[in-house]
């Protein structure tokens, strides 16, 4: 009995929904308000965090963010005006998927690109594994002398 209660309990934590760091005060009355604020707080990095998005951090400078964000959406600003109202105070590190542009494109690739070249060292080495090494006839003189070596044949 004692392994149905664990069973259901974990079933009940894999299904609660995670806790957000938001707190109730800095929330907008605007539901879709709220919810743009939500979208572009997940896209933002925690500058003190750094793995974390903005919506997920308890960091002072996470809410700061958050509370900003917020101002800008009602002040009437598009989500696009948002983000790059962020861009440009705090800098590009704090999006959590930087922009494909020419300054970031060895971030993006660099990655996919190594994992390929890896992929094809890999398939190169092991056709090269995989021939027979070519074993050329033995001459008459190397036959009589491996015969010698042998010794006497019973």
């Amino acid at each position: 009995m004692s392994w149905l209660r664990s069973l259901l309990l974990c079933a009940l934590l894999a299904i609660t929904p995670t806790a957000w760091a938001v707190n109730p005060d800095e929330m907008l009355a605007d539901p879709a308000l709220e919810q743009r604020a939500r979208d572009i707080s997940t896209e933002l990095r925690c500058l003190v965090c750094q793995n974390e998005s903005i919506d997920d951090s308890d960091a002072d400078l996470a809410k700061d963010i958050r509370v900003l964000v917020r101002e800008r959406l009602t002040a009437g600003d598009t989500d696009d005006q948002v983000r790059q109202f962020l861009v440009d105070r705090y800098g590009e590190f704090v999006l959590l998927r930087p922009r494909v542009e020419g300054h970031t494109l060895l971030l993006w690739f660099a990655a996919p690109g190594l994992l390929v070249i890896g992929l094809i060292v890999l398939v190169i080495m092991a056709r090269r594994r995989r021939k027979p090494v070519a074993v050329d006839e033995l001459s008459a003189e190397e036959q009589r002398a491996l015969d010698s070596l042998d010794g006497p044949q019973a």
